[in-house]
Protein backbone atom coordinates (compact mmCIF):
# COMPACT_ATOMS: atom_id res chain seq x y z
CA UNK A 1 0.00 0.00 0.00
CA UNK A 2 2.72 2.33 0.78
CA UNK A 3 3.94 2.39 -3.14
CA UNK A 4 0.58 2.33 -4.22
CA UNK A 5 -0.18 5.43 -2.28
CA UNK A 6 3.11 6.97 -3.16
CA UNK A 7 1.95 6.24 -6.98
CA UNK A 8 -1.81 7.89 -6.38
CA UNK A 9 -0.21 11.11 -4.83
CA UNK A 10 2.66 11.43 -7.44
CA UNK A 11 -0.48 10.99 -10.32
CA UNK A 12 -3.12 13.89 -8.50
CA UNK A 13 -0.11 16.40 -8.30
CA UNK A 14 0.86 15.79 -12.07
CA UNK A 15 -3.00 16.26 -12.71
CA UNK A 16 -4.03 19.00 -10.45
CA UNK A 17 -0.96 21.03 -12.11
CA UNK A 18 -2.59 20.45 -15.40
CA UNK A 19 -5.17 23.29 -15.21
CA UNK A 20 -6.39 23.20 -18.73
CA UNK A 21 -6.76 19.43 -18.52
CA UNK A 22 -8.90 20.31 -15.40
CA UNK A 23 -10.67 22.55 -17.25
CA UNK A 24 -11.41 20.80 -20.19
CA UNK A 25 -13.07 18.15 -18.09
CA UNK A 26 -15.11 20.24 -16.03
CA UNK A 27 -16.06 22.23 -19.07
CA UNK A 28 -17.54 18.79 -20.74
CA UNK A 29 -19.70 18.01 -17.98
CA UNK A 30 -21.08 21.91 -17.80
CA UNK A 31 -20.91 24.45 -20.17
CA UNK A 32 -20.79 21.99 -23.08
CA UNK A 33 -23.44 19.49 -22.05
CA UNK A 34 -26.21 23.30 -21.92
CA UNK A 35 -24.79 24.14 -25.31
CA UNK A 36 -25.31 21.31 -26.60
CA UNK A 37 -28.56 21.01 -24.73
CA UNK A 38 -30.36 23.74 -26.09
CA UNK A 39 -28.54 23.68 -29.56
CA UNK A 40 -29.57 20.12 -30.29
CA UNK A 41 -33.46 19.03 -30.88
CA UNK A 42 -35.49 16.90 -33.15
CA UNK A 43 -38.40 19.12 -32.34
CA UNK A 44 -39.77 21.16 -35.56
CA UNK A 45 -40.70 24.26 -35.02
CA UNK A 46 -40.74 27.95 -36.61
CA UNK A 47 -40.70 26.39 -39.98
CA UNK A 48 -41.26 29.21 -43.21
CA UNK A 49 -44.05 29.16 -44.57
CA UNK A 50 -44.81 30.57 -48.18
CA UNK A 51 -48.19 31.33 -49.53
CA UNK A 52 -49.60 31.50 -53.01
CA UNK A 53 -53.71 32.05 -52.63
CA UNK A 54 -55.19 32.76 -55.87
CA UNK A 55 -58.67 32.51 -53.69
CA UNK A 56 -58.35 34.92 -51.68
CA UNK A 57 -61.42 34.50 -49.77
CA UNK A 58 -62.39 34.23 -46.37
CA UNK A 59 -61.55 30.47 -46.11
CA UNK A 60 -58.33 30.28 -47.90
CA UNK A 61 -57.37 33.19 -45.14
CA UNK A 62 -58.62 31.33 -42.33
CA UNK A 63 -56.69 27.87 -43.60
CA UNK A 64 -53.34 30.52 -43.71
CA UNK A 65 -54.41 31.13 -40.33
CA UNK A 66 -54.46 27.60 -39.09
CA UNK A 67 -50.81 27.38 -39.88
CA UNK A 68 -49.28 30.17 -38.19
CA UNK A 69 -51.41 29.94 -34.95
CA UNK A 70 -49.25 27.21 -34.31
CA UNK A 71 -46.23 27.07 -32.70
CA UNK A 72 -44.59 24.40 -35.96
CA UNK A 73 -44.66 27.54 -38.38
CA UNK A 74 -43.62 30.96 -38.35
CA UNK A 75 -45.70 33.98 -39.61
CA UNK A 76 -46.54 33.09 -43.53
CA UNK A 77 -45.06 35.30 -45.73
CA UNK A 78 -47.27 36.00 -49.49
CA UNK A 79 -45.97 35.44 -53.05
CA UNK A 80 -47.11 36.34 -56.34
CA UNK A 81 -46.44 33.41 -58.41
CA UNK A 82 -45.23 29.92 -58.79
CA UNK A 83 -41.61 30.81 -60.17
CA UNK A 84 -41.15 32.99 -57.18
CA UNK A 85 -42.17 29.65 -54.81
CA UNK A 86 -39.04 27.93 -56.71
CA UNK A 87 -36.58 31.18 -55.77
CA UNK A 88 -37.88 31.02 -52.22
CA UNK A 89 -37.24 27.17 -51.96
CA UNK A 90 -33.79 27.65 -54.29
CA UNK A 91 -32.51 29.97 -51.51
CA UNK A 92 -33.82 28.51 -48.32
CA UNK A 93 -36.17 30.75 -47.32
CA UNK A 94 -38.83 28.58 -47.15
CA UNK A 95 -39.15 25.46 -45.50
CA UNK A 96 -43.11 24.60 -47.13
CA UNK A 97 -45.15 26.27 -49.82
CA UNK A 98 -48.83 26.80 -49.89
CA UNK A 99 -50.62 26.92 -52.96
CA UNK A 100 -54.71 28.08 -53.04
CA UNK A 101 -56.04 27.64 -56.51
CA UNK A 102 -58.78 30.14 -57.28
CA UNK A 103 -62.22 28.77 -56.79
CA UNK A 104 -61.12 26.92 -53.57
CA UNK A 105 -63.72 28.10 -51.30
CA UNK A 106 -66.94 27.78 -53.92
CA UNK A 107 -65.78 23.94 -54.22
CA UNK A 108 -65.68 23.79 -50.46
CA UNK A 109 -68.99 25.83 -50.28
CA UNK A 110 -70.80 23.27 -52.54
CA UNK A 111 -69.46 20.46 -50.84
CA UNK A 112 -67.16 19.01 -53.39
CA UNK A 113 -63.65 18.35 -53.73
CA UNK A 114 -61.17 21.14 -52.73
CA UNK A 115 -57.68 20.85 -54.04
CA UNK A 116 -54.41 22.31 -52.01
CA UNK A 117 -50.81 21.66 -53.21
CA UNK A 118 -48.09 21.42 -50.49
CA UNK A 119 -44.81 21.85 -51.72
CA UNK A 120 -41.88 20.54 -49.61
CA UNK A 121 -38.74 21.35 -49.37
CA UNK A 122 -37.15 17.96 -49.00
CA UNK A 123 -33.13 18.83 -48.28
CA UNK A 124 -33.36 17.76 -44.75
CA UNK A 125 -35.62 14.42 -44.38
CA UNK A 126 -37.08 15.05 -40.60
CA UNK A 127 -37.82 18.54 -41.60
CA UNK A 128 -40.26 17.56 -44.28
CA UNK A 129 -42.13 14.70 -43.36
CA UNK A 130 -42.82 16.94 -39.71
CA UNK A 131 -44.08 19.73 -41.69
CA UNK A 132 -45.86 17.26 -43.93
CA UNK A 133 -47.42 15.66 -40.70
CA UNK A 134 -48.17 19.13 -39.58
CA UNK A 135 -49.81 20.70 -42.64
CA UNK A 136 -52.08 17.40 -43.35
CA UNK A 137 -53.61 17.80 -39.51
CA UNK A 138 -54.64 20.85 -40.17
CA UNK A 139 -55.85 20.70 -43.74
CA UNK A 140 -57.91 17.38 -42.68
CA UNK A 141 -58.95 19.69 -39.15
CA UNK A 142 -60.62 22.62 -41.88
CA UNK A 143 -62.26 20.11 -44.19
CA UNK A 144 -63.88 18.35 -41.40
CA UNK A 145 -65.10 21.91 -39.92
CA UNK A 146 -66.31 22.93 -43.45
CA UNK A 147 -67.86 19.61 -44.05
CA UNK A 148 -70.14 20.06 -41.40
CA UNK A 149 -70.88 23.69 -41.75
CA UNK A 150 -72.27 23.03 -45.22
CA UNK A 151 -74.34 19.92 -44.02
CA UNK A 152 -75.46 22.44 -41.50
CA UNK A 153 -76.06 25.20 -44.20
CA UNK A 154 -78.43 22.61 -45.89
CA UNK A 155 -80.33 21.67 -42.78
CA UNK A 156 -78.66 17.92 -42.18
CA UNK A 157 -77.94 16.65 -38.64
CA UNK A 158 -74.46 17.14 -37.96
CA UNK A 159 -74.08 14.89 -34.99
CA UNK A 160 -72.13 11.79 -35.61
CA UNK A 161 -70.80 9.17 -33.51
CA UNK A 162 -66.56 9.60 -32.61
CA UNK A 163 -64.04 7.52 -32.08
CA UNK A 164 -61.92 9.63 -28.95
CA UNK A 165 -58.45 8.33 -28.09
CA UNK A 166 -58.12 9.54 -24.61
CA UNK A 167 -53.86 9.78 -24.46
CA UNK A 168 -51.71 9.42 -21.06
CA UNK A 169 -48.27 10.38 -21.42
CA UNK A 170 -45.66 8.93 -18.58
CA UNK A 171 -42.77 9.91 -17.20
CA UNK A 172 -42.43 13.15 -19.72
CA UNK A 173 -46.09 14.52 -19.92
CA UNK A 174 -45.04 17.91 -21.52
CA UNK A 175 -42.65 16.21 -24.32
CA UNK A 176 -39.52 18.19 -24.08
CA UNK A 177 -37.05 16.83 -25.88
CA UNK A 178 -34.64 18.88 -23.70
CA UNK A 179 -35.27 16.54 -20.75
CA UNK A 180 -33.70 13.46 -23.27
CA UNK A 181 -30.65 15.67 -24.57
CA UNK A 182 -29.61 16.79 -21.74
CA UNK A 183 -28.86 13.53 -20.30
CA UNK A 184 -27.87 11.75 -23.06
CA UNK A 185 -25.36 14.74 -23.25
CA UNK A 186 -24.11 13.89 -19.58
CA UNK A 187 -23.88 10.22 -20.90
CA UNK A 188 -21.80 11.25 -23.82
CA UNK A 189 -19.68 13.41 -21.17
CA UNK A 190 -18.73 10.49 -19.21
CA UNK A 191 -17.86 8.08 -22.14
CA UNK A 192 -15.65 10.60 -23.84
CA UNK A 193 -13.45 11.64 -20.01
CA UNK A 194 -13.87 7.82 -19.07
CA UNK A 195 -12.29 6.69 -22.23
CA UNK A 196 -9.88 9.75 -23.88
CA UNK A 197 -8.36 10.82 -20.53
CA UNK A 198 -6.64 7.71 -19.14
CA UNK A 199 -5.76 7.11 -22.86
CA UNK A 200 -3.68 10.54 -23.06
CA UNK A 201 -2.26 9.78 -20.16
CA UNK A 202 -0.92 6.40 -20.17
CA UNK A 203 0.55 7.50 -24.08
CA UNK A 204 1.60 10.76 -22.92
CA UNK A 205 4.12 8.93 -20.36
CA UNK A 206 5.69 7.47 -23.87
CA UNK A 207 5.79 10.19 -25.48
CA UNK A 208 7.61 12.76 -22.54
CA UNK A 209 10.00 9.67 -21.24
CA UNK A 210 9.28 9.36 -17.64
CA UNK A 211 7.96 5.79 -18.81
CA UNK A 212 11.43 4.56 -18.40
CA UNK A 213 10.84 5.85 -14.58
CA UNK A 214 8.23 3.97 -13.94
CA UNK A 215 9.89 0.60 -15.36
CA UNK A 216 12.57 1.24 -12.42
CA UNK A 217 9.93 1.34 -9.83
CA UNK A 218 8.56 -1.37 -7.61
CA UNK A 219 4.73 -0.67 -9.08
CA UNK A 220 3.55 -3.87 -11.29
CA UNK A 221 1.40 -2.85 -13.99
CA UNK A 222 -2.61 -2.85 -12.04
CA UNK A 223 -0.82 -0.35 -9.36
CA UNK A 224 -0.15 1.64 -13.06
CA UNK A 225 -3.06 1.81 -14.18
CA UNK A 226 -4.97 2.19 -10.60
CA UNK A 227 -2.56 5.15 -9.68
CA UNK A 228 -3.76 6.53 -13.37
CA UNK A 229 -7.24 6.18 -12.87
CA UNK A 230 -7.93 7.82 -9.83
CA UNK A 231 -7.50 11.24 -10.23
CA UNK A 232 -10.10 10.80 -13.83
CA UNK A 233 -12.46 8.84 -11.25
CA UNK A 234 -12.29 11.67 -9.03
CA UNK A 235 -13.08 14.64 -11.32
CA UNK A 236 -15.25 13.29 -13.35
CA UNK A 237 -17.47 12.43 -10.11
CA UNK A 238 -16.83 15.59 -9.03
CA UNK A 239 -18.11 17.46 -12.45
CA UNK A 240 -21.49 15.19 -12.05
CA UNK A 241 -22.55 17.68 -9.25
CA UNK A 242 -22.67 20.82 -11.74
CA UNK A 243 -23.91 18.57 -14.44
CA UNK A 244 -27.29 17.17 -11.96
CA UNK A 245 -27.52 21.07 -10.56
CA UNK A 246 -27.42 22.33 -14.13
CA UNK A 247 -30.16 19.53 -15.10
CA UNK A 248 -32.62 20.62 -12.12
CA UNK A 249 -32.14 24.01 -12.98
CA UNK A 250 -33.29 22.92 -16.71
CA UNK A 251 -36.21 21.92 -15.45
CA UNK A 252 -35.34 17.96 -15.41
CA UNK A 253 -37.42 16.33 -13.21
CA UNK A 254 -35.38 13.85 -10.97
CA UNK A 255 -37.47 11.28 -9.82
CA UNK A 256 -35.41 8.63 -9.00
CA UNK A 257 -32.26 7.93 -6.80
CA UNK A 258 -29.34 10.95 -7.43
CA UNK A 259 -26.89 8.16 -5.12
CA UNK A 260 -27.68 5.21 -7.43
CA UNK A 261 -26.98 7.22 -10.69
CA UNK A 262 -23.46 8.25 -9.04
CA UNK A 263 -23.20 4.54 -8.35
CA UNK A 264 -23.99 3.61 -12.07
CA UNK A 265 -21.89 6.60 -13.09
CA UNK A 266 -18.70 5.22 -11.14
CA UNK A 267 -19.19 1.49 -12.58
CA UNK A 268 -19.59 2.90 -15.96
CA UNK A 269 -16.56 4.89 -15.61
CA UNK A 270 -14.91 2.00 -14.48
CA UNK A 271 -15.67 0.49 -17.70
CA UNK A 272 -14.68 3.16 -20.03
CA UNK A 273 -11.46 3.80 -18.71
CA UNK A 274 -10.87 0.37 -19.26
CA UNK A 275 -11.58 0.88 -22.69
CA UNK A 276 -8.69 3.95 -22.76
CA UNK A 277 -6.46 1.77 -20.90
CA UNK A 278 -6.81 -0.54 -24.31
CA UNK A 279 -6.39 2.52 -26.49
CA UNK A 280 -3.35 2.95 -24.77
CA UNK A 281 -1.77 -0.27 -25.26
CA UNK A 282 -2.48 0.59 -29.14
CA UNK A 283 -1.19 3.58 -29.63
CA UNK A 284 2.47 5.02 -30.15
CA UNK A 285 1.76 8.70 -29.50
CA UNK A 286 -0.86 10.86 -28.58
CA UNK A 287 -2.17 11.44 -31.73
CA UNK A 288 -2.80 7.78 -32.72
CA UNK A 289 -4.58 7.50 -28.92
CA UNK A 290 -6.89 10.59 -30.38
CA UNK A 291 -7.86 9.14 -33.72
CA UNK A 292 -8.14 5.41 -32.14
CA UNK A 293 -10.17 6.78 -29.17
CA UNK A 294 -12.42 8.48 -32.01
CA UNK A 295 -12.32 5.58 -33.96
CA UNK A 296 -13.87 3.39 -31.15
CA UNK A 297 -16.19 6.45 -29.80
CA UNK A 298 -17.99 7.40 -32.18
CA UNK A 299 -19.91 3.88 -33.02
CA UNK A 300 -20.52 2.56 -29.68
CA UNK A 301 -22.14 6.17 -29.00
CA UNK A 302 -24.40 6.14 -32.11
CA UNK A 303 -25.22 2.49 -31.28
CA UNK A 304 -26.35 3.32 -27.65
CA UNK A 305 -29.44 5.73 -28.52
CA UNK A 306 -28.19 8.74 -26.90
CA UNK A 307 -28.97 10.46 -30.91
CA UNK A 308 -31.00 8.09 -32.44
CA UNK A 309 -33.56 5.87 -31.36
CA UNK A 310 -32.51 2.19 -31.56
CA UNK A 311 -35.80 0.74 -32.53
CA UNK A 312 -35.31 3.14 -35.63
CA UNK A 313 -31.94 1.84 -36.82
CA UNK A 314 -31.93 -1.79 -39.03
CA UNK A 315 -32.03 -5.03 -37.12
CA UNK A 316 -28.70 -5.79 -37.72
CA UNK A 317 -27.04 -3.23 -36.05
CA UNK A 318 -29.84 -3.28 -32.91
CA UNK A 319 -28.38 -6.78 -32.06
CA UNK A 320 -24.74 -4.81 -33.01
CA UNK A 321 -25.96 -2.03 -30.14
CA UNK A 322 -26.16 -4.63 -27.35
CA UNK A 323 -21.96 -4.27 -27.59
CA UNK A 324 -22.24 -0.83 -26.46
CA UNK A 325 -21.57 0.00 -22.84
CA UNK A 326 -23.14 3.42 -23.29
CA UNK A 327 -26.51 1.78 -24.22
CA UNK A 328 -27.08 0.44 -20.96
CA UNK A 329 -25.86 3.37 -19.31
CA UNK A 330 -27.86 5.53 -21.18
CA UNK A 331 -31.10 3.14 -20.38
CA UNK A 332 -30.02 3.43 -16.84
CA UNK A 333 -29.90 7.62 -16.14
CA UNK A 334 -33.04 8.40 -18.36
CA UNK A 335 -34.43 5.09 -15.69
CA UNK A 336 -33.30 7.01 -12.82
CA UNK A 337 -33.92 10.47 -13.82
CA UNK A 338 -37.39 10.19 -15.84
CA UNK A 339 -39.25 7.08 -15.22
CA UNK A 340 -37.87 6.88 -11.11
CA UNK A 341 -37.04 3.24 -11.30
CA UNK A 342 -34.46 1.94 -8.95
CA UNK A 343 -31.98 -0.83 -8.54
CA UNK A 344 -34.71 -3.65 -8.70
CA UNK A 345 -35.39 -2.73 -12.38
CA UNK A 346 -31.90 -1.34 -13.54
CA UNK A 347 -29.45 -4.09 -11.85
CA UNK A 348 -29.27 -5.84 -15.03
CA UNK A 349 -27.88 -3.48 -16.86
CA UNK A 350 -25.52 -2.12 -14.07
CA UNK A 351 -24.63 -6.12 -14.11
CA UNK A 352 -23.70 -6.21 -17.90
CA UNK A 353 -21.91 -2.86 -17.71
CA UNK A 354 -19.85 -4.19 -14.82
CA UNK A 355 -18.74 -7.21 -17.07
CA UNK A 356 -17.56 -5.12 -19.76
CA UNK A 357 -15.39 -3.81 -17.88
CA UNK A 358 -14.23 -6.76 -16.33
CA UNK A 359 -13.08 -8.04 -20.19
CA UNK A 360 -11.34 -5.03 -20.79
CA UNK A 361 -9.71 -4.29 -17.84
CA UNK A 362 -7.58 -7.62 -18.04
CA UNK A 363 -7.04 -7.40 -22.00
CA UNK A 364 -5.56 -4.10 -21.41
CA UNK A 365 -3.16 -5.47 -18.50
CA UNK A 366 -2.05 -8.52 -20.76
CA UNK A 367 -1.50 -5.56 -23.43
CA UNK A 368 0.24 -3.81 -21.32
CA UNK A 369 2.78 -6.04 -20.43
CA UNK A 370 3.99 -6.40 -23.88
CA UNK A 371 3.16 -3.31 -25.39
CA UNK A 372 3.43 -0.61 -22.46
CA UNK A 373 7.34 -0.66 -22.49
CA UNK A 374 8.09 -0.56 -25.99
Amino acid sequence: MGRLSAAIKKEFLQFLRDRMLMFLIVWTYTAEVVMCTMALSFEVKNLHLAVYDLDRTQLSQRLVERFTSTEYFSKAFYVSGLKEIDVVLDKGGADLALVIPAGFSDAVGKGEKGDIQIILSGVNSNTANAARGYANAIIEGLSREAAIEALARKGVGTQAPEVEARVRIWYNPELKFRFFMIISMIVIASVMVGMIHPAATMVREKETGTIEQIMVTPLRRHEVILAKLLPTVSIAMFSLFPSVIIAMMMGLPIKGSVPLFFFASMIFLFTSMGMGVFVSTLSKNMQQALLISFFILFPIMFLSGTTVPIESMPAALQYLSLLSPVRYYMEIALGIFLKGVGIEVLWPKLLIIFLFGVIVFPLSLLRLKRRMYE
